[in-house]
C-alpha cells in the first residue's frame, strides 16, 4: 500500500529551516482529483498565528487604553530632581512618616516662596525616593494635600494650609539642596527630618540692620541710575531705611499687607513732597519712583506667571490676585499722599519731563550690579549666591543693551534680557545647588518700570482731566512687568536640556 492511500494514518516532517527545525504533525488526506496536499513550514505558521493574535488585540483593547496609570514620578522629568534614587526596601508602617516629612517640606518651601511647580516635584522627589509609589499631590494656592493608597492597605491624606509668608533665600536654598540630597540617596527619613528642623529654625544669614542699609542701598542706585542725583540717592536711602522700620512694626502689629504697602508708598511720597517744600535740589518723581521699584512683588509676579505656565491655574489666579492688590495698595498710597500735598500747597509736577542719567553705560553697569547685590542682601540669600548673583546680573545688563543697540526697542530689550536671566539662573543655581528663583529675581529688579508706574498713578491721581492716559500708562507698565516675569520663566524652560540635576549627573557618573 502506498503513502498517498493511506487514511487516517499521521506522518511526521520536518521543516528544512534551518533557524527553527520545527517538527510539525500533518495529518495526510487522500488526494482527489484536484486537490493536493498543503503543508506550511512551522516558522511560517508561527509568523501568521502572531499576526493574527496582534490584530486582535488591537481591536479589542487598542493602542493606549484609556484608563492606564501614568506614573506619578514622570512628572520629574526637566526638574532637578529628575531620575530620582528609589528604595525599593520601603517598609508600608513607616509611609505615614513619610508622608508628614513632606507635608513639613512642603509648607516650608510655599512660606519661603517657592511655586507650585517645585513644590509638587519636590514632595514627589522624596516620596518616591522613600520607597512610597502611589502618591497624588494636589496644590491649591495656600494649600497642600498628599494621598496615599498603597495596595492592600487602608488610603492616608494628610493636608496642610500655608498662612505665613517670610523672605528667606537662604533657607529656600539649603531645602533645595536637601531634596537634591535626598534623591540621590545619601540621607535617610529620620537624618533628613532632623536636618530640616535645622534649617527651618536656623537665623537668617543677615541681621535686621544690615537688611536696612541694604534696602537703601538698592534704591539709591536705582535713583543713581535715573539719574536722580547725589542728593537725591541720599534721600532715597533715608527715606527706604524709615519706610522698612515702618512695614516691620506694622507687621508686628499683624496689619494686612495691603494696609502696609499703602502705607510705606505714602510716606514714600510724602517724604519726597517735603524735601520739595523745603528746596532741597531733587526731583520727587525720580525719589518715589526708587521707592516703589522695592514695594513692588516681584517674587509673587514671576511664581505666579511660572504656576500659570506649568498648569496651575488656582494657584496663578490666587497669586495674581495677591499682587494686583498689591499693585493697587501702591498705587492708592501714592495717590492719597500726592492729593493731600496738592491741597497743602505743594506745587503740581511736569511728569512729561524724562531725566536721564549722566553716567557712561560702564558706570550703570555696576550700579545695577550693586543694585541686585543688595535687593540679594534683602531677601536674605546666602552669602555664596552673591556673588553668581552679581555676573547673571552684569552681563544681562549687557545683553539688554546689545539688544536695544540692534533696534529692538525699549520694551523689547528689557525682555530679551529676561529671558537670559531665566536660563542663566536655572544653570547656575543648579550648580550652586539652589532654586533658579534665588539668582532670577535679584537679577531681573534693575529693569522695573518704576518711573512708568508713579508717572500713571500721577496722572491719575491728581490729572483727573487725563484720566484715560493715565490709566493706560498704568496699563503699559504692568504690561513690561509681566513680560519681564514670562521672560524669565521662558528661559528657565529654555534652560532645561542644558542644566542637569544631581539625580542626572550622578547618572552619567555611573556611565562614565
Amino acid at each position: 500500500m502506498s503513502a498517498n492511500q493511506q487514511t487516517g494514518q499521521t506522518r511526521r516532517t520536518e521543516s528544512r529551516d534551518p533557524a527553527t527545525r520545527r517538527t510539525t504533525r500533518i495529518m495526510a488526506v487522500k488526494p482527489g482529483p484536484a486537490t493536493r496536499p498543503i503543508t506550511l513550514p512551522g516558522a511560517a505558521q508561527s509568523r501568521s498565528n502572531y499576526a493574527a493574535k496582534r490584530v486582535l488585540r488591537r481591536l479589542i483593547q487598542g493602542d493606549a487604553p484609556p484608563t492606564a496609570p501614568m506614573s506619578l514620578v514622570e512628572r520629574l522629568a526637566g526638574s532637578p530632581y529628575a531620575n530620582p534614587t528609589i528604595r525599593v526596601d520601603a517598609v508600608e508602617d513607616s509611609a505615614r512618616k513619610t508622608l508628614d516629612f513632606a507635608l513639613e517640606l512642603a509648607e516650608s518651601l510655599f512660606r519661603y516662596g517657592a511655586g507650585a511647580l517645585e513644590v509638587e516635584t519636590s514632595v514627589i522627589a522624596v516620596t518616591a525616593s522613600f520607597g512610597l509609589r502611589n502618591v497624588d499631590v494636589d496644590i491649591n494656592n495656600q494649600s497642600v494635600t498628599i494621598n496615599y493608597a498603597g495596595p492592600y492597605i487602608t488610603p492616608i491624606t494628610v493636608l496642610r494650609v500655608v498662612r505665613s509668608w517670610s523672605d528667606n533665600y537662604a533657607a529656600l536654598a539649603d531645602l533645595h539642596r536637601l531634596v537634591s540630597d535626598i534623591i540621590v540617596g545619601d540621607l535617610d527619613r529620620e537624618t533628613a527630618a532632623i536636618r530640616m528642623d535645622q534649617i527651618t529654625s536656623r537665623h537668617k544669614p543677615f541681621p535686621r540692620w544690615a537688611v536696612r542699609l541694604a534696602a537703601g542701598g538698592f534704591t539709591t542706585m536705582l535713583v543713581l541710575t535715573m539719574g536722580g542725583g547725589l542728593v537725591a540717592a541720599l534721600l532715597s536711602f533715608v527715606t527706604t531705611a524709615l519706610v522698612t522700620v515702618v512695614e516691620q512694626r506694622l507687621g508686628s502689629w499683624r496689619i494686612p499687607e495691603f494696609f502696609s504697602r499703602a502705607a510705606a508708598s505714602a510716606l514714600i511720597a510724602g517724604l519726597a513732597q517735603v524735601a520739595w517744600v523745603s528746596h532741597v535740589p531733587v526731583t520727587q518723581g525720580v525719589v518715589i519712583a526708587g521707592g516703589l521699584v522695592l514695594l513692588l512683588p516681584t517674587m509673587r509676579l514671576v511664581s505666579a506667571t511660572q504656576d500659570a505656565v506649568n498648569g496651575f491655574p488656582v494657584s496663578a489666579a490666587g497669586r495674581y490676585l495677591s499682587a494686583m492688590l498689591v499693585f493697587a495698595a501702591i498705587a492708592a498710597g501714592i495717590a492719597v499722599s500726592l492729593v493731600v500735598g496738592v491741597n497743602l500747597g505743594v506745587p503740581r509736577l511736569d511728569i512729561n519731563v524724562m531725566i536721564a542719567s549722566t553716567f557712561p553705560w560702564p558706570v550703570i553697569l555696576v550700579l545695577s550690579v550693586l543694585s541686585a547685590v543688595f535687593i540679594a542682601i534683602t531677601l536674605q540669600t546666602r552669602p555664596d549666591l552673591l556673588l553668581p548673583t552679581a555676573a547673571v546680573t552684569g552681563v544681562a545688563y549687557v545683553v539688554m543693551m546689545g539688544a536695544g543697540w540692534t533696534g529692538l526697542g525699549a520694551r523689547l530689550a528689557p525682555a530679551a534680557a529676561s529671558v537670559f536671566i531665566g536660563m542663566a539662573a536655572r544653570v547656575v543655581a543648579l550648580r550652586m545647588h539652589a532654586p533658579s528663583s534665588v539668582i532670577a529675581i535679584p537679577s531681573i529688579m534693575f529693569m522695573f518700570p518704576g518711573m512708568s508706574i508713579f508717572q500713571a498713578v500721577y496722572g491719575i491721581a491728581i490729572e483727573g482731566s487725563n484720566l484715560a492716559a493715565g490709566a493706560t500708562a498704568l496699563f503699559n507698565a504692568l504690561t513690561v512687568i509681566l513680560a519681564l516675569a514670562a521672560g524669565v520663566v521662558l528661559g528657565d524652560n529654555l534652560a532645561r536640556p542644558f542644566a542637569k540635576g544631581p539625580g542626572e549627573r550622578r547618572r552619567r557618573n555611573r556611565r562614565r
